[in-house]
């Protein structure tokens, strides 16, 4: 169901309750939400917070992108990006048929070249130059691993390479709101990561998988669960990309679980993640930022925002705020990085009545990324919310509303 301007998340909730035949007082009762804040969100009163989505999708029995009315063709269309993925997913589907002609494989080191250059590119956000890039990428790596089937490092490595374009096939995929799309990249990526004899690649789709599968079906507890398979299968060897990457599944346990409301679970996985910092600290000291392996960065700034994850998780607006305030990005932080927190901190002032604050903290996100930001469903939100709070909204947020496909 794609996104309309004129529907909101409470008007596409209220037609999908209306669909299940759930009065308001049933969707409260399978939601464990009170009817009054039901009723605000779907008269577009309130934006609904992280966790009031994820219960009501579950009751509703969709996923996350339905009710944020994803993925949003009208703006696709005109970036010209939807023609782009039906060659992305032909090209997987193609994932192990030999080509219909004598193709020679690429050398390894070439197409390890160009799938850095495509994790580059995702990190800063250009989606569309990425897109461009993978069918051909997917093809070629699909060619190596058919050609090094010997055991040895060379079949290790192009499963590896082969993992990651599919990694960076299923981000691209969710940002851009199809989801089909995102799981099939993810299918893919989970038979190549363990022919890689890197654990630590096995243990990164884990963590895609909780970010894109099981928040997307409102499922933590099986994203919580993953996490924890994750961490038990890799061994913590003092490896600082181990670190960095062990880090990474407990900050992301811990939002699950303050999307369970399980508090104290959360309090629990932040406070490892915190202890962990300190060794990757000290491991990883003269690396700027420190951590940064597998396009994942670990440190204290990352348990700082798993905190402001968590607080917003907990519908705490202002504690957000407050950790947000204490936030100092570097100046190498990788820029979908920068609007990420911009949009999540842009959300919390918006739901504290600090409209324009809210707005600034949401053109920064334009300018450190513009593509993920256009197409991220928190920021359609909180401009929404935005556009509701005044009877006239001013020049510089209808532009801005207007920029975003609102």
């Amino acid at each position: 169901m794609p996104e309309s301007t004129d529907k909101h998340i409470g008007a596409r909730m209220r037609e999908f309750r209306a669909i299940r035949d759930f009065s308001l007082a049933e969707l409260s009762r399978r939601a464990h939400v009170s009817t009054s804040q039901l009723c605000r969100v779907e008269n577009g009163e309130q934006p609904a917070s992280p966790s009031v989505l994820a219960s009501v999708a579950r009751a509703l029995g969709v996923t996350l992108s339905v009710l944020h009315g994803q993925p949003y063709i009208h703006m696709l269309q005109k970036d010209q990006l939807d023609r782009l993925l039906a060659p992305i997913s032909s090209a997987l589907d193609a994932w192990d048929i030999p080509p219909d002609d004598d193709v020679p494989p690429r050398s390894l080191d070439d197409l390890a070249t160009d799938t850095a250059d495509v994790a580059a590119k995702r990190a800063r956000g250009e989606f569309g130059a990425v897109a461009e890039a993978l069918p051909a990428l997917i093809a070629d790596a699909a060619i190596a691993v058919q050609t090094y089937t010997a055991p040895g490092r060379d079949r290790e490595r192009a499963h590896n390479l082969q993992a990651e374009i599919a990694r960076t096939t299923a981000i691209v995929a969710y940002r851009l709101g199809y989801m089909d799309l995102a799981r099939l990249a993810l299918a893919r990526m989970a038979v190549a990561a363990p022919e890689s004899g890197d654990p630590r690649q096995v243990a990164v789709e884990r963590y895609e998988r909780a970010v894109i599968t099981h928040a997307e079906t409102s499922r933590p507890d099986r994203g919580v669960a993953l996490m924890r398979q994750a961490l038990r299968d890799l061994h913590d060897d003092g490896d600082p990309a181990t670190l960095a990457v062990r880090g990474t599944l407990l900050l992301r346990a811990s939002a699950l679980s303050a999307v369970q409301k399980d508090h104290a679970a959360a309090g629990d996985w932040l406070g490892q993640a915190n202890d962990l910092a300190e060794a990757a600290a000290a491991a990883d000291a003269a690396e700027d930022p420190p951590g940064t392996r597998y396009a994942l960065a670990f440190g204290a700034l990352n348990v700082a925002l798993g905190r402001l994850d968590v607080a917003l998780y907990q519908d705490d607006h202002e504690e957000a705020l407050r950790v947000a305030s204490d936030v100092r990005l570097p100046g190498s932080y990788q820029p979908t990085r920068v609007a990420g927190f911009l949009i999540r901190k842009a959300g919390a002032e918006a739901w504290t009545a600090r409209h324009e604050e809210a707005l600034t903290s949401l053109e920064q996100a334009r300018d450190a990324a513009p593509q993920l930001t256009r197409y991220h469903p928190e920021v359609h939100q909180t401009v929404g919310t935005l556009l509701r709070a005044r009877q006239r909204a001013p020049r510089r947020l209808r532009e801005f509303a207007q920029w975003s496909g609102i």
